[in-house]
């Protein structure tokens, strides 16, 4: 890590009159530079509230663009443009357009892991941590079409006993982490307790103690009292756990469950791009007001 990086990052921070924002899954030394370190909605609300002229979002495209649809006045860099979701990607608004069709009258619950474009073909918006009290609200005299991941549906399903209509996609990271590696990571620790995302399949939820979206596992984790922590997500997250509560030993369940999405963004790519103020991430204006739309339907809530 070059401690001139971070001096230069710091004097373009105050020049710029710029915010940096760290997803929890980002590099440790990003992270370690960030003004604010959250999930993605979290962080593009928190920059929101700020008189920042500039976002840095160290994070992914969607993330970038969620921040955009919020702050639509504030420029909004993406270090790496290359820093994409796969998930994301996984459906498009012309086949979410095609799958509405298919069921009249139907409402879309949207996960916020998802385009622009897609959240402005959705009705109603929802994160990891409030999907269940979504699905709970909407009407229920309507069809409900959940994208785009698959398995955050299946746990609202689950949880509410609510029937819909699951697109099938998913987060690669999140598949990667099975049902032999909790077993294997309990059998080690067996005095542990085991906290996975909601994006995991559904036999991993299963397995484990608590299925927690990334503010929730770092809220769990702040108050846990014992030795050691089993954490089913993106391991960026170890990090900030160890910051935060060190007296815990934290263990990833699989070394596997690495994004390499999120970890393209380098110090070096953040000072590159407020130097150059590129990448910039622009949205159609009817889109950010259709996007914007579902998003503040879910803060209703």
């Amino acid at each position: 890590m070059s401690h001139k990086t971070i001096e230069q990052i710091g004097k373009l921070r105050k020049s710029l009159k710029a915010v940096i924002l760290a997803h929890n899954y980002q590099r440790s030394e990003v992270q370690d530079i960030a003004d604010f370190t959250g999930d993605s909605l979290e962080l593009s609300r928190k920059a929101a509230g700020t008189d920042a002229e500039v976002i840095v979002f160290c994070g992914v495209h969607f993330m970038a663009e969620t921040a955009k649809i919020l702050s639509p006045e504030k420029t909004v860099l993406l270090p790496d443009k290359k820093a994409g979701c796969p998930m994301a990607d996984m459906i498009t608004l012309e086949q979410l357009e095609k799958e509405k069709a298919k069921y009249p009258g139907v409402q879309v619950v949207c996960y916020v892991n998802s385009t622009a474009a897609v959240k402005a073909g959705s009705d109603i918006c929802c994160t990891s941590a409030n999907a269940v009290r979504v699905v709970e609200r909407v009407k229920k005299n309507r069809p409900i079409l959940f994208v785009p991941d698959q398995y955050l549906g299946h746990y609202a399903m689950a949880r509410t006993g609510i029937e819909m209509h699951l697109w099938p996609g998913y987060c690669p990271t999140h598949v990667k982490i099975e049902v032999a590696d909790v077993r294997r990571q309990k059998t080690r620790y067996p005095d542990s307790k085991v906290v996975v995302h909601p994006e995991c399949r559904p036999d991993v939820i299963d397995e484990a103690d608590e299925a927690l979206s990334t503010s929730g596992i770092i809220r769990y984790a702040r108050s846990y009292q014992g030795r050691t922590l089993i954490v089913g997500t993106e391991n960026g997250i170890l990090h900030r756990l160890r910051k935060e509560n060190p007296a815990v030993e934290y263990v990833p369940v699989t070394q596997r469950s690495i994004c390499p999405n999120m970890k393209r963004i380098t110090l070096e790519k953040v000072l590159w791009s407020m130097e150059k103020m590129q990448p910039r991430i622009e949205i159609p204006e009817t889109i950010r007001q259709r996007a914007l739309a579902a998003v503040e339907r879910m803060l209703e809530l």
